[in-house]
């Protein structure tokens, strides 16, 4: 427990909210929690559920419907074939994240991952007694690991490589190539690969894809959380190698035997034609929030050296504007009521010189929070 640091944007929000509470006007900025609300038809097809009596448990591996449902996806959305038998369905991202980690590590086992990343990552892996080793990433690197950087970091006791894209905090996404030069190392030494694809459908300017198009023997994680608008119902998967779907099963079985009835039947209505349309739809709105934010926090002094490409998150240099991110993050909050990540959160990777943006908020509040922000800093400047 010592090893496992706080999730400081929870922190954040957690002040935020009780600035609100006593009145203050607060822009969020800083959880990755898309403010659209569930598309209608998923909704109407939980609150049918319920109805209809769907409360009881389903297997530990999930409703089969909604398991086919997923393999189906896969096969239109990516033209690869996904057994519903290779699909587990989770307590969300973080709870596949914690079942796909607890069947692979034992104590002393090491994961490489990139810094800046995903916090919990690390701390999931602290858990089970294992090391993570971190990589740093940079803009030259386009804020991913790279094949080439492997090599160096790799040892004995390592098992498995932990991949993001779209990644988080970054926006950034692995090329293709890149994918696949990286499996092609870590299969090689006998190891596994594990993608977090959580951001998938959230895709700009290039062509999403899918680690299992390169390969049927990594794990892949995804979410019903962003893409879909669904945080709260807390629902995510995992597509597994055939040969770890027992392992998995007999594991979620005992951690949290299964996850929500009434979610799971809800998610089935996720990939119907009016859904994707809805989602397809909120892809363009937040395309136009980033395209106007990027331009904004580099006229305010921020640095952006890479344009994020995927997710809802702007990753950007603060170093023209302070040498504690973590100290311009509270005084932002409190002196100009906009609430932001600083990327100590992330990693310690420079993490004093990065700030994290979500554009998670309509553009309308995303401009009072850049004119805040333009007061806050001339502020700054003049005392």
């Amino acid at each position: 427990m010592g090893k496992i640091q706080p999730f400081r944007v929870m922190a954040l929000l957690a002040e935020a909210k009780k600035l609100e509470a006593s009145g203050r006007s607060i822009i969020h900025m800083e959880v990755g929690e898309p403010d659209f609300v569930t598309p209608q038809p998923i909704v109407e097809a939980g609150i049918q559920a319920l109805k209809e009596g769907r409360t009881h448990y389903t297997p530990a591996a999930g409703d089969m419907a909604l398991r086919q449902a997923i393999s189906e996806y896969y096969r239109q959305q990516y033209h690869v074939e996904v057994g519903a038998e290779r699909i587990l369905i989770t307590p969300g991202a973080s709870g596949a994240l914690q079942l796909v980690l607890s069947v692979l590590i034992d104590p002393g086992d090491q994961v490489v991952m990139a810094d800046p990343g995903y916090p919990c990552n690390r701390n999931f892996i602290h858990l089970l007694g294992g090391e993570p080793v971190t990589v740093d990433v940079s803009p030259a690197t386009h804020f991913q690991i790279q094949a080439q950087q492997l090599p160096a970091v790799w040892s004995e006791k390592c098992r498995a490589l932990l991949l993001a894209s779209p990644a988080n905090p970054t926006g950034t996404i692995i090329d293709k190539k890149e994918m696949q030069a990286m499996i092609d190392f870590v299969h090689g030494r006998d190891a596994v690969v594990i993608v977090d694809e959580i951001y998938q459908g959230l895709c700009y300017e290039r062509e999403a894809y899918s680690a299992l198009e390169l390969s049927a023997d990594a794990f892949v994680i995804n979410s019903f959380s962003k893409y879909f608008s669904m945080t709260g119902w807390r629902l995510g998967w995992i597509v597994a190698p055939e040969c770890y779907v027992a392992d998995l099963d007999k594991l979620a079985q005992n951690l949290y035997l299964a996850a929500s009835t009434p979610a799971q039947v809800a998610a089935i209505s996720a990939f119907n034609a009016e859904t994707m349309q809805i989602l397809q739809q909120r892809v363009d709105v937040f395309r136009q929030r980033r395209d106007y934010l990027l331009p904004e926090l580099e006229n305010l002094g921020f640095k952006v050296p890479v344009v994020p490409e995927g997710a809802f998150y702007i990753y950007a240099d603060c170093s023209e504007l302070t040498d504690d991110s973590l100290d311009f993050c509270q005084q932002a909050l409190h002196q100009a009521g906009v609430a932001i990540t600083p990327g100590l959160d992330f990693g310690e990777n420079r993490a004093q010189h990065y700030i994290r943006f979500a554009y998670t908020t309509d553009i309308s509040l995303l401009e009072e929070g850049i004119r805040r922000l333009r007061e806050f800093i001339q502020a700054r400047r003049d005392a």
